[in-house]
C-alpha cells in the first residue's frame, strides 16, 4: 500500500478530497470523543465508508490519509492529527472543521493540544518543562533510511572509518594511541614503549610480517615472544604464528586504505574485554525455583544463557589471541532475606554451565540504612536504585579487583543502574531494554498521575530516558522493538515525542536513527532446546513425568482432567498476566465449538491458587480463568498447570507435545522478544504466535509458523481448526511446517551467534568512543539536570507513596 508524504503527499490528497474530508471530521465530532487512537479512526472511517454515495473510499487517497494517522484530538472546532506516514517519520496537522481549512504544526504544539485535553484549557498558557535531545545530536553521524534503523554499527564504520583515516594521519595515530592502552592487570598487550609513532608502527609491522614470515604456522607465542617485544610487540596477537600474521596483515591493511569490514575484523580481535557487569535488580534472580514468582520470568533464563555464551565466547576469543586470562561476568542483582525457598538470599551464587561467572546480589536499603528484607515489585523499585548503584559499585570492585570493561543493563530499572555506574567508573554501557512498559499501558504518558501510585510511570519513564540517551549502544531483539512497523509504532519510539501533563513535555526523547541501536536476537540455548526428531538425546526418563503433569488428576497444581487423550494439544507457557494473554486464549477456544471437538489445551501459567500469589495483577488473571472454566465447562478440555517447570523438563516437554502433533501458541497482546516461540520452534512445534512483537519477525507467516492477531481471537480459533483439520487430511503438512521451524532458528536465532555480535559491538563502540566524541559530554550534563532534578524527586515522592 502507498502511503502519502507527510507534507507534499499530504496536500495532494486533502484538495482532492476536501469535502469529504471534512464530512469525515463532522463524523468524528458527533461521536462526543476528545481523544481517538489509530483503530478508533480507522473503524469509524469504515462505518463512514457504508453510507450511500461513498463505496471504494477506503481505497482512495483519503483512506490511504487515513490509514497513517495514529492519533487525534478534538479541541473545540480544531481536529488535531498525528500522521505517520513511514516508520520513525512523523508530521502533524490541525484542521480547522468550521473554516474548512488545515495547516501543518509543530509536534510540540499537537502535545500541548493532549495536555489542554487533560488539564482544560484554563492551563494553556502554564509554563511546562520541555525536554529536547535534538539539539545535542545535531554535529553526530545520524542514519537517514528507515531499512538502516537498528544496522548502527555498519553505519559507523563506514561513515567513520571513511572520515577518520582521510584527515591527514588522524585515524591513524588514534588507532595508534588505543592499541597502547589495552592491559591486563599489570600484562601489557598488544604494543610497548619501542612503537612512539604512526611511521615507528608501520615500519614494526613491516618487521614482524618478515619475522613471522620466517616461522612455522604453529609455532606459539612463547616461541616468537622475544623477537616480537624487540620489534615493539607485546602478547595480544594470536595464539600462534597463523593468526598472529592474519592480525598483522589486517592491522596494516587498515593502515593503508581502511575499509569498514576489515576494522570490524580486526577489533573484533583486540583483546579488551576481559569482565563484564549485568545489572537486572528487579525480581527474584536465581537458578532454581524463581520462574513464576512475581516480576520473574523470561529475563531470567535470558540473561543466563546470554552469561554462559559470552563467557565462551570470551574465552575463544582470548584463547585465540594467545591470552589464558580466565573471563569474569558477574550478574548483579537484588539480595532478599525473606527469600523463601531460592537462593536469593545468598551473596554469592556460581552460574551453572560457566567456569567462573557468577550472580552477586547486593540489598536494597531504606533511608536509615537498613536492608530491606521483601520483595519489591519492580513498579516500585525507584526510590532504592541510587544506593543499590553506590553498594554495587564497592561489591563488584571488591570481587573483580577492578572495574569491569563493559556494563550491561536489563530492563528500565538495570539500565538506570547501568548509567550510574558506567558514568563513575567510565565504562562502556549497553543497555537490552526486553520490554517498555510505556507501550503496553494506553496512555500511561497522558493520564500518568492516574495511576502513579500503583505503577509510578513517572520514575519509569524518567529513567528510560536518562539511560536511553546515556548508553552507549542498545541492543534490541528485533526491528519492531526500536521502530515498529507501517502501522504500529515501536517500542523505542513511543519515548521520542510525548507528554505527561504537569510534568514535562518531550520535545525529542530519542533519536531512532542514531547509530546506537543495534539488532542482536537471543537465541534458545542449545542443549536443552533442540528438535523432538533427535532422538538420542531425548530425555525418555521424564515422559512418566510430563505424563503426570498433563493428565494424572493427582497433580498437587492443576485444574482440569482431559477425557480424550488422543487429541493434539494447543499448548501454551508464560506468566499469568494481562499482557501475556493466557486466559484470553482459553476464551477464545472456549468459544469456538469446532476447535474444542478436535484439540485440547495445555496452560503452563502461574499458580491455580490466588492464595499463592503475591501480585495483584496475577491474581485477578487466576479468578479469570477459573471463571472461564466454570462458565464454558472446560474442566474435561483444558488442562491448567501452575508449577514451574525446569528449563530440561520444558524442554522435553516441547517435544513430548511435538510427538504428539500439537502446536504452541503464544497469544501476547504484546510481546518484545517472544523466547517461548524460539524454544517451541527449535523444538520442532509448529507454533502460532501474536503478530505484535517480536514473533512478527521470528515467524515466517504459513513456511516457519503462523502470525495472529489477538485483538481477533474468533479468526485465531478458526485458523488453529484450519490448520488441524489441513493436518489430518494432507500428510506431512505438520512435519513441513515443523522442519520449517527447526531451519529458521538455527538460522537466525542462537546464543552463539548472539554473543559473538555482542563481543564485536562491544568491541567497535570503546574503539569509536575512544577515537571521537562518542561520550557525547555535553548530552551528560543534561542528563544530569534531568537526573537531579526530574527522576531524584520523583522517586523520594514514590518512596513516600
Amino acid at each position: 500500500m502507498t502511503t502519502p508524504d507527510a507534507a507534499r503527499g499530504w496536500d495532494e490528497f486533502l484538495s482532492e478530497s476536501s469535502e469529504r474530508l471534512y464530512e469525515l471530521l463532522e463524523h468524528y465530532r458527533r461521536l462526543g470523543k476528545k481523544l481517538f487512537l489509530q483503530s478508533d479512526l480507522w473503524d469509524e472511517f469504515l462505518r463512514f465508508c457504508e453510507h450511500d454515495g461513498r463505496e471504494g473510499l477506503s481505497s482512495s487517497p483519503l483512506g490511504r490519509g487515513v490509514r497513517v494517522c495514529v492519533e487525534a484530538v478534538l479541541d473545540d472546532h480544531w481536529f488535531y492529527v498525528a500522521v505517520r506516514p513511514s516508520v520513525a517519520r512523523w508530521r502533524y496537522l490541525r484542521f480547522d472543521m468550521d473554516r474548512h481549512r488545515h495547516e501543518h504544526i509543530a509536534g510540540t504544539d499537537f502535545l500541548r493540544c493532549k495536555e489542554r485535553l487533560v488539564n482544560g484549557r484554563a492551563h494553556d498558557g502554564a509554563w511546562l518543562l520541555e525536554v529536547d535531545f535534538g539539539p545535542f545530536n545535531r554535529e553526530f553521524p545520524r542514519m537517514q533510511e528507515e531499512r538502516s534503523i537498528g544496522r548502527g554499527v555498519e553505519f559507523l564504520n563506514r561513515r567513520l572509518s571513511s572520515q577518520l583515516f582521510q584527515e591527514l594521519g588522524k585515524g591513524d595515530r588514534y588507532l595508534l594511541d588505543f592499541l597502547r592502552i589495552h592491559q591486563y592487570r599489570d600484562l601489557q598487550l598488544m604494543l610497548n614503549e619501542r612503537i612512539a609513532t604512526v611511521e615507528d608502527l608501520r615500519s614494526a609491522l613491516r618487521d614482524a610480517q618478515e619475522y613471522l614470515g620466517d616461522r612455522k604456522a604453529d609455532e606459539t607465542w612463547d616461541d616468537v615472544a622475544a623477537g616480537m617485544k624487540r620489534r615493539g610487540f607485546e602478547v595480544g596477537w594470536g595464539r600462534d604464528v597463523a593468526r598472529m600474521r592474519a592480525t598483522l596483515t589486517q592491522l596494516s591493511d587498515i593502515l593503508e586504505a581502511p575499509e569498514p569490514a576489515t576494522l570490524e575484523r580486526f577489533l573484533g580481535r583486540v583483546p579488551m574485554i576481559f569482565s563484564i557487569v549485568i545489572l537486572s535488580p528487579h525480581g527474584y534472580f536465581g537458578q532454581a525455583n524463581v520462574l513464576g514468582l512475581p516480576d520473574t520470568g523470561g529475563q531470567v533464563v535470558y540473561i543466563l544463557d546470554q552469561v554462559r555464551a559470552l563467557e565462551k565466547e570470551m574465552r575463544r576469543r582470548l584463547s585465540e589471541q594467545g591470552l589464558d586470562i580466565e573471563p569474569k561476568i558477574l550478574v548483579v542483582t537484588r539480595l532478599i532475606p525473606d527469600a523463601g525457598a531460592t537462593t536469593c538470599a545468598q551473596r554469592l551464587e556460581s552460574i551453572d554451565g560457566t567456569s567462573s561467572a557468577r550472580i552477586l546480589r547486593v540489598p536494597f536499603r531504606d533511608d536509615a540504612g537498613a536492608v530491606v528484607p521483601h520483595w519489591i515489585s519492580r513498579f516500585d523499585v525507584w526510590p532504592y536504585l541510587e544506593r543499590f548503584a553506590a553498594d554495587a559499585e564497592i561489591e563488584i570492585k571488591a570481587e573483580l579487583d577492578a572495574r569491569p570493561d563493559l556494563i550491561i543493563g536489563n530492563y528500565s530499572d538495570g539500565n538506570l543502574v547501568a548509567t550510574l555506574l558506567a558514568e563513575r567508573l567510565k565504562v562502556t554501557q549497553c543497555n537490552i531494554a526486553h520490554a517498555l512498559e510505556k507501550t503496553k499501558y494506553l496512555y500511561s504518558d497522558l493520564y500518568w498521575k492516574n495511576s502513579d501510585e500503583q505503577y509510578h510511570f513517572a520514575c519509569q519513564f524518567t529513567a528510560d530516558l536518562i539511560a536511553m540517551n546515556a548508553a552507549d549502544f542498545i541492543i534490541a531483539s528485533t526491528y519492531q522493538e526500536i521502530a515498529g512497523r507501517r502501522d504500529t509504532v515501536g517500542q523505542y519510539e513511543s519515548y521520542s515525542a510525548f507528554t505527561m501533563p504537569g510534568l514535562y513535555r518531550v520535545a525529542k526523547g530519542i533519536d531512532l536513527f542514531d547509530p546506537k541501536f543495534n539488532i542482536v536476537s537471543p537465541g534458545a540455548e542449545a542443549e536443552t532446546y533442540f528438535p523432538y526428531t533427535d532422538t538420542a538425546r531425548r530425555l525418555a526418563d521424564r515422559h512418566e513425568e510430563i505424563r503426570r503433569i498433563v493428565y494424572s488428576a493427582e497433580f498437587p497444581e492443576a485444574r482440569g482432567q482431559l477425557k480424550d487423550t488422543h487429541k493434539p494439544l494447543l499448548f501454551t507457557m508464560a506468566r499469568l498476566d494481562r499482557i501475556k494473554n493466557i486466559a484470553g486464549f482459553v476464551e477464545w477456544y472456549a468459544n469456538d465449538s469446532a476447535l474444542r471437538s478436535v484439540a485440547n489445551v495445555l496452560v503452563v501459567a502461574g499458580h491455580v491458587d490466588a492464595a499463592k500469589s503475591a501480585d495483584a495483577e496475577e491474581r485477578a488473571e487466576i479468578e479469570k480463568m477459573h471463571a472461564l472454566m466454570d462458565a464454558h465447562g472446560l474442566d474435561g478440555q483444558v488442562r491448567w498447570v501452575g508449577a514451574r517447570l525446569d528449563k530440561a523438563l520444558a524442554g522435553e516437554l516441547y517435544r513430548w507435545i511435538a510427538d504428539r502433533r500439537g502446536v504452541f501458541v503464544q497469544p501476547a497482546v504484546f510481546e518484545a522478544f517472544g523466547l517461548t516461540v524460539v524454544e517451541a520452534m527449535i523444538c520442532g512445534l509448529p507454533t502460532f504466535a501474536t503478530r505484535y512483537g517480536g514473533p512478527l519477525e521470528i515467524i515466517e507467516d504459513g513456511v516457519s509458523g503462523f502470525h495472529i492477531d489477538p485483538n481477533h481471537g474468533a479468526e485465531t480459533a478458526a485458523k488453529l481448526g484450519a490448520f488441524l483439520q489441513r493436518c489430518r487430511e494432507e500428510p506431512g503438512y505438520w512435519e513441513r511446517l515443523s522442519a520449517g521451524a527447526v531451519e529458521r532458528i538455527r538460522a537466525r536465532y542462537t546464543w552463539e551467534l548472539y554473543a559473538e555480535r555482542l563481543m564485536t559491538l562491544s568491541r567497535i563502540y570503546a574503539f569509536w568512543k575512544f577515537t571521537t566524541n562518542l561520550e557525547r559530554d555535553e548530552t551528560r550534563r543534561y542528563l544530569d539536570l534531568l537526573y537531579g532534578l526530574q527522576f531524584r524527586p520523583l522517586a523520594r515522592a514514590a518512596r513516600r507513596a
